[in-house]
């Protein structure tokens, strides 16, 4: 074993960029399934006697001066662990590379101490380095003075200098700081460092490895990314600093990513005062936050592929100084909101409205897709404050189909703040229908009212239409228009205190019904000239006199 020269302090050629140019979460090139062989070997190695016997060891199969340190901090990572009673009590502590290798357990000091000295026997330049981290108990925008709290490494390979952090590479310590866990983080070996220094203050500022360097207070304002941030794809979020003040009620944050990522939120808990929306590269949030005060806001992402659970990759606190009382959102309102790379993949294309909004002066609105093969939908409307019943919500809402392009046509039964809800099945596989996606829509407009549309029966078939007439409820002692639009059927009747046939012409069944003397009209079919029977397909109310 070589004993290696004193190390020489970082200079121009081991500065890297900041901030960050998104090209690499690393310092070097570093290929992971090349260590796959050397990771398992490393893992299995169990020497406890010496600290040199275990570094003869682990050699055994490391030929390059990375593949050196990389069996170091894997041993290191998977069988160190955090002394959480020791952190309370550091006067019983001993750092000592032996003491740590034989009792398997340390804080940061041993870990970086170990890590140092296993180095030096593989013959590889490593420092040990002490500053300011943002870890456990780390509150946002903090001040850090006094002493430094955490100490991590600096490895000499190919000519530059590399940082990683084998404490935290280990696992997690619970915020009660009593129980620590082992959980492998791939982040902190040869992080960039650029991103390194996003929870790393160096005592010594050189060893930032930056060009600019950062001050302490940059360090203080600036947004903490964890790993997961990092680690899921993410690159940048907006705003950069930790707290984010209200402008006439509202804040607005943004993230972008490599890939289509999914995305919730919890402002002070709960995700009902904001806005989320899907991008094919990230998300954007609107908050109204309800109260005046400062709210905790938390973002989690996972993969779109991954059945994984949501990790946190973002916290905020938000301040908020008046509250904009219309942008109260209704209960049924779901994250996401609007359309998105998401809705396409489940086969709702080329969506007329882009806006997770709709906004309507007369109360209707129509909302159109080119939807993906054998997709039946079913949409709602629902409210805080009417009574709307599911069935009701169903009946404000009438589906026009044009080959593959569905319409959604709305009439809002009064003003206020709806959620729009679809959702969708398979026609070859009649389950239930599965939620896809919803929009808000919005009403300012007090004098609005309109009925429902007629309610149809199973005989109604998806590409029918009605042009006329289209509410539910007919005026009394009127002769009133019909118009319909079906295909294949011999006969059409409107059946009020008389029956009205309706004549076929283009494509249209067509014809005057008088509503005197009855309460309800039906329209019925005979849906083959040799059937004695009608089917009903819809169904009218006649104004009470």
């Amino acid at each position: 074993f070589q004993r290696t020269e004193a190390p020489r302090p970082p200079g121009k050629k081991d500065l890297h960029a900041y901030p960050w140019d998104k090209s690499s979460l690393k310092s070097m090139p570093v290929d992971l399934q090349q260590f796959e062989k050397l990771d398992a070997y490393a893992l299995k190695v169990n020497v406890k006697n010496s600290v040199e016997e275990l570094v003869k060891a682990l050699l055994k199969q490391a030929r390059t001066d990375l593949e050196k340190v990389r069996a170091i901090w894997m041993w290191i990572c998977h069988h160190i662990e955090y002394d959480v009673v020791g952190y309370h009590n550091k006067s019983q502590l001993s750092s000592k590379p032996i003491d740590v290798l034989q009792m398997g357990k340390s804080i940061c000091e041993g870990y970086a101490g170990l890590f140092e000295h296993m180095c030096s026997i593989a013959g590889i330049q490593c420092m040990k380095l002490s500053g300011h981290s943002k870890g456990n108990g780390y509150k946002m925008g903090q001040t850090f003075t006094g002493d430094s709290d955490h100490t991590w490494n600096a490895v000499y390979l190919d000519g530059r200098w590399h940082l990683l952090d084998s404490t935290w590479g280990s696992g997690a310590v619970d915020d009660s700081f009593t129980k620590f866990t082992f959980r492998y983080n791939e982040f902190y070996f040869l992080t960039h460092p650029a991103l390194f220094i996003n929870n790393h203050f160096p005592d010594n500022s050189n060893w930032q490895l930056l060009k600019p360097t950062l001050t302490l207070k940059d360090f203080e304002n600036n947004m903490l990314h964890n790993s997961n941030f990092y680690m899921l794809g993410l690159l940048t979020a907006h705003p950069e600093t930790a707290v984010i003040q209200t402008v006439n009620g509202k804040a607005s944050v943004s993230v972008d990513c490599h890939s289509a990522t999914l995305f919730t939120f919890k402002l002070k808990g709960t995700d009902e005062h904001g806005l989320m929306t899907l991008k094919k590269h990230g998300m954007k949030l609107d908050l109204y936050p309800q109260k005046t005060g400062s709210h905790k806001l938390q973002i989690f992402a996972k993969p779109s592929k991954a059945s994984d659970v949501y990790n946190c990759v973002l916290e905020y606190v938000v301040e908020c100084k008046s509250v904009d009382k219309a942008m109260r959102f209704p209960k049924d309102l779901h994250q996401p909101v609007g359309p998105s790379w998401f809705t396409e993949r489940q086969g709702f294309l080329r969506p007329s409205h882009l806006d997770p909004i709709i906004h309507t002066n007369d109360g209707r609105c129509s909302v159109t897709f080119t939807l993906g093969k054998d997709i039946s939908v079913l949409a709602s409307l629902h409210c805080d404050s009417s009574s709307l019943t599911e069935d009701m919500g169903r009946r404000h809402i009438m589906q026009i189909h044009r080959g593959n392009q569905i319409e959604l046509k709305i009439h809002l039964p009064h003003a206020g703040n709806f959620v729009l809800k679809i959702y969708a099945r398979k026609k070859s596989d009649p389950g239930n229908y599965d939620y896809i996606f919803n929009y808000l829509i919005i009403c300012l407009n007090t004098e609005v009212k309109w009925p429902a549309f007629p309610q149809s029966y199973s005989k109604w078939v998806e590409d029918y239409e009605i042009l006329e007439p289209l509410s539910s409820l007919l005026p009394a002692n009127r002769n009133v228009q019909f118009k319909l639009k079906m295909h294949g059927i011999a006969k059409v009747l409107v059946q009020a205190e008389n029956a009205y046939p309706l004549t076929q012409s283009r494509g249209y069944w067509e014809g005057i019904c008088n509503t005197s003397g009855c309460r309800e009209v039906f329209v019925m079919v005979h849906e083959n000239a040799n059937h004695s029977f009608y089917s009903h397909v819809l169904k009218y109310e006649v104004e009470s006199q």
